[in-house]
């Protein structure tokens, strides 16, 4: 894959599999609504070329009201079904209000889900607002900076995390932000992480 690099985005093509096309119709219904969101975690190195599978994709949405998420929730089930809950009230109420995700997958298929959540920690906040726009087969997506995505992977800590960390990094190393990478490990406290595993 070659990537085009510009400011706080990057564009690419790449053969599609299952799991990105699942990825680009959900999050297709969030851009159509104008609802700010960032993907996240194991997703990110498998959309830049890492071969492993996830049976469930993490993302991050802005915190909406009530009634625009129940016209999220319409849209989205005119393609997919929530395998937490079937009432949305539920869903926005007893879930997302209370830090807890929900789940989405296509109709009649539990796997892969979309793993939504509104944000609660600090990283999440900071993942929202500084999220990198990705254009992909000229689709359009938004997922984690890839310093704060490194930091966060170590953070983890399986081997599963170690590797997808360490494939941001090989991939991307020449376009990194350096010291907001030392930055991000400083504060989620991965420098001897770092230090180990990736430089």
């Amino acid at each position: 894959m070659e990537f085009k690099f510009s400011e706080k985005k990057i564009e690419f093509d790449k053969v599609l599999n299952s799991l990105d096309q699942f990825v680009i119709d959900f999050t297709s219904i969030l851009n159509n609504l104008n609802i700010k969101y960032v993907l996240v975690s194991g997703y990110v190195s498998i959309l830049f070329g890492r071969a492993r599978a996830s049976e469930d994709i993490d993302i991050i949405i802005e915190k909406i009201d009530p009634a625009r998420f129940k016209v999220l929730w319409n849209e989205i089930y005119k393609e997919f079904e929530c395998i937490i809950t079937e009432n949305p009230e539920e869903a926005y109420g007893e879930y997302l209000l209370n830090d807890n995700s929900i789940r989405f997958s296509r109709k009649g298929v539990y796997l892969p889900n979309m793993e939504v959540k509104f944000p609660k920690t600090t990283l999440d906040f900071s993942a929202l607002q500084n999220k990198l726009e990705v254009r992909m087969n000229g689709y359009h997506l938004f997922v984690s900076p890839l310093e704060q995505q490194i930091a966060f992977k170590l953070m983890l800590g399986s081997d599963k995390d170690i590797e997808d960390a360490r494939h941001l990094y090989k991939m991307f190393k020449d376009k990194l932000d350096i010291p907001l990478l030392l930055e991000f490990n400083r504060k989620i406290k991965v420098v001897d992480q770092f230090n180990k595993y990736i430089k």
